[in-house]
């Protein structure tokens, strides 16, 4: 037995067209959209709970090699609050990016209002990094590699 790749990240979201608009921003496409609710007993199967309701769409990266599925949940609902987690609170954390040019990147997403926690710092002489969150919570990191 043996593991033969990350096939893709879920990240549930209350806003999925804000989500999704985020990572088309950031360079992402859209590899597939299930706006039409998936529900019914093999979902309730999969997820574990009753009645699930879902809409989503998958975003990859424009080589192929990853995608991001956003997931909206319209059943069960979940009431809590959309958290605000700080870079060390522990649980999955972040998305991390390789970038070109990202200056570009970061300018493009602050006209857009994205928060950012800092600087565009340098990592010794090999990257360049910067932390954003985007909607409902999620942080991304965004990496250029120095050459």
């Amino acid at each position: 037995m043996k593991i033969l790749r990350m096939d893709h990240v879920g990240v549930t979201v209350n806003d999925l067209s804000a989500a999704k608009e985020f990572f088309l921003d950031l360079g992402l496409e859209v590899q597939g959209e299930w706006e039409k609710q998936m529900e019914g007993e093999w979902m309730d199967q999969v997820i574990g709970q009753n009645n699930v309701k879902v809409a989503s769409v998958g975003l990859g990266m424009p080589d192929g090699q990853a995608w991001i599925e956003l997931i909206k949940y319209d059943s069960p609902s979940d009431d809590r609050e959309i958290q605000q987690p700080l870079v060390n609170t522990q649980s999955i954390r972040h998305i991390a990016f390789a970038v070109e040019d990202i200056e570009a990147v970061v300018a493009k997403l602050k006209k857009k209002g994205t928060e950012f926690f800092g600087e565009i710092q340098h990592y010794e002489e090999s990257y360049k990094l910067c932390y954003c969150r985007g909607p409902e919570g999620i942080i991304v990191e965004l990496a250029e590699q120095i050459k």
